[in-house]
């Protein structure tokens, strides 16, 4: 039997996923077409990406700037993974505020 205090780690030869410290911030999807954004939740968030609730019926293209206004600035996103209403994003730079933002 392992010890609860010092559990047995299994190596399963699988890289370990990042922590992601759980969040729950509003955002906007900036699409770049004709100036259209997607509201959404980041629901986690670390320093490579985060994991975001879109709505069912939005079409979010593989690369965006996402803009968070608690943060005051804009990730470079490229998409990892969708699932139903969530979709991961790993952030590949950062950007200012954009401009046409209203928030």
């Amino acid at each position: 039997m392992a010890n609860p205090v010092n559990p047995i780690q299994q190596d399963s030869g699988e890289p370990q996923r990042e922590r992601r410290p759980r969040v729950l911030k509003g955002g906007s999807i900036i699409t770049g077409i004709q100036n259209s954004e997607v509201g959404c939740t980041l629901r986690n968030q670390h320093d490579s990406g985060a994991e975001l609730k879109i709505p069912l019926e939005s079409r979010v293209p593989d690369r965006f700037l996402l803009y968070v206004p608690l943060d005051g600035i804009a990730y470079r996103c490229e998409v990892r993974w969708r699932r139903n209403d969530r979709v991961g994003v790993q952030f590949t730079g950062t950007e200012p505020k954009p401009k046409l933002h209203y928030g």
